[in-house]
């Protein structure tokens, strides 16, 4: 039975991995193995059991029980990820992500790589690096008109968004999974990752500064830009950032769970929202009274804009890792590893390498049923850091990448011919900077 339950744990990965060549939403195979997975341990009564992390064993306890415990270990990512898209996207509907243009002044191909660059690793710490990516290649479309120049943007923009989003607890869905798991701590995964992140995306860059696609300026179109701002634009901006940048805080005076925060820094921003817009309604009641005013209203329009086929993807992916856990495949599976490549370091890069090819959301999911050390043990920052950074190698390879592909129609093999090189020598660089703090400073 276990050759079987790991047969379509397979499969539904393979289908997960092939959804472009499919055409299946990946969605699909997750919610569907998932359901599978856990169907059979309950038809065929299969011993479940939860890992003693003091003991570093496993306890024997009943199905619906640990069905639960990981339902609402995925509950508090998911209710944490609508939060933060909600935000976003209430910021989006006053436009206020228009404010970052005025940080663009030069003409300068180098200059916009590094203004870009910059922007993409702060923005993408904050917002995290998949909105992050959306907003610079929107503001990237109105400056550069030449596609081939912005193609060449738009995958520095990626680097520099997955190296921003490993360091911080928002800036990535897998950083905050292990946040949320209690892998880690803002403070500690700031202290080991901001500069292996840094390096990950200054080597990159610097490497980039020199090709020929970057030399020369742009043609004067940045005078042109349209001035499509809205009065409460830069307001709802800096409020919108400051609430989600205030969940960690939230989560260290109060320990309570992050998605507490959250929902606390969504009220607010909500408020704002209403506020501004000076909309009449009633978020409760759903019916005609209500019509007239739901498109004014930012909440609801935002709340509308949330791409639900990612959360259901997350909800599914998490919850069929969590069965394999629960027999304790992954426990089992992490003790062989670990004899026959003792050393952590390979692993973790070689999974970093992974995420590149496969979503390097089960594979986090996964690491943290295999292994079971301490919170802020330096394996958990590493992983943080490869499974960020690694998606980078190509463009399918992580969030930012595939939107990024959507949005400017970027070719595959191109991808791979000329950025994946870069995305390779920053993620070792990156590596080897971890490494050696890790060693020899921290």
């Amino acid at each position: 039975m276990e050759i079987t339950l790991i047969t379509i744990f397979t499969l539904g990965y393979l289908a997960i991995t092939l959804e472009h060549s499919l055409k299946i939403d990946k969605l699909i195979p997750a919610l569907a193995m998932m359901s599978i997975l856990w169907a059979l341990i309950s038809i065929f009564h299969l011993p479940v059991f939860e890992v003693d992390t003091l003991f570093k064993e496993l306890k024997p306890v009943h199905v619906d029980e640990i069905l639960l415990h990981h339902l609402g270990k995925t509950a508090e990512i998911i209710i944490f990820l609508l939060g933060a898209m909600t935000i976003v996207e209430i910021i989006d509907y006053f436009n206020g992500f228009a404010t970052i243009k005025s940080f663009i002044k030069t003409k300068s191909k180098n200059g916009l790589l590094i203004i870009f660059s910059i922007l993409a690793f702060i923005l993408s710490a904050i917002i995290d690096n998949l909105t992050a990516t959306i907003v610079l290649i929107t503001i990237l479309q109105k400056i550069i008109k030449e596609r081939n120049t912005r193609l060449w943007f738009a995958g520095l923009i990626v680097i520099a968004a997955n190296a921003g989003g490993a360091w911080s607890p928002i800036g990535d869905v897998t950083t905050t999974m292990l946040w949320i798991g209690n892998k880690v701590t803002t403070a500690k995964l700031i202290m080991n990752l901001l500069i292996p992140s840094l390096v990950c995306m200054v080597v990159p860059v610097l490497l980039a500064s020199t090709l020929p696609a970057f030399k020369g300026d742009i043609a004067d179109e940045i005078d042109k830009i349209d001035s499509d701002t809205h009065k409460y634009g830069a307001p709802m901006l800096y409020i919108g950032l400051s609430a989600i940048v205030f969940v960690p805080v939230f989560k260290t005076l109060t320990h309570l769970p992050p998605y507490v925060g959250m929902m606390l820094s969504l009220a607010v921003v909500a408020t704002f929202a209403e506020y501004f817009s000076s909309a009449k309604f009633d978020l409760t009641t759903i019916d005609e009274e209500h019509d007239e005013y739901s498109s004014h209203s930012p909440v609801h329009s935002s709340l509308s804009k949330i791409e639900l086929p990612s959360i259901l993807f997350f909800l599914g992916i998490l919850l069929a890792v969590a069965a394999l856990e629960s027999l304790g495949i992954l426990f089992e599976f992490a003790g062989s590893l670990n004899t026959a490549i003792p050393n952590s370091d390979i692993v973790v890069m070689l999974l970093g390498i992974s995420s590149a090819i496969i979503d390097n959301v089960p594979l986090v999911a996964a690491s943290i049923g295999m292994f079971s050390e301490a919170m802020d043990h330096p394996i958990w920052h590493f992983i943080a850091f490869s499974a960020g950074t690694g998606g980078s190698m190509l463009i399918i390879g992580s969030a930012a990448g595939v939107v990024a592909m959507g949005m400017e129609r970027i070719d595959f093999f191109w991808y791979l011919k000329k950025i994946s090189w870069l995305a390779l020598a920053g993620f070792i660089a990156g590596s080897l900077t971890f490494i050696l703090m890790r060693d020899f400073i921290l």
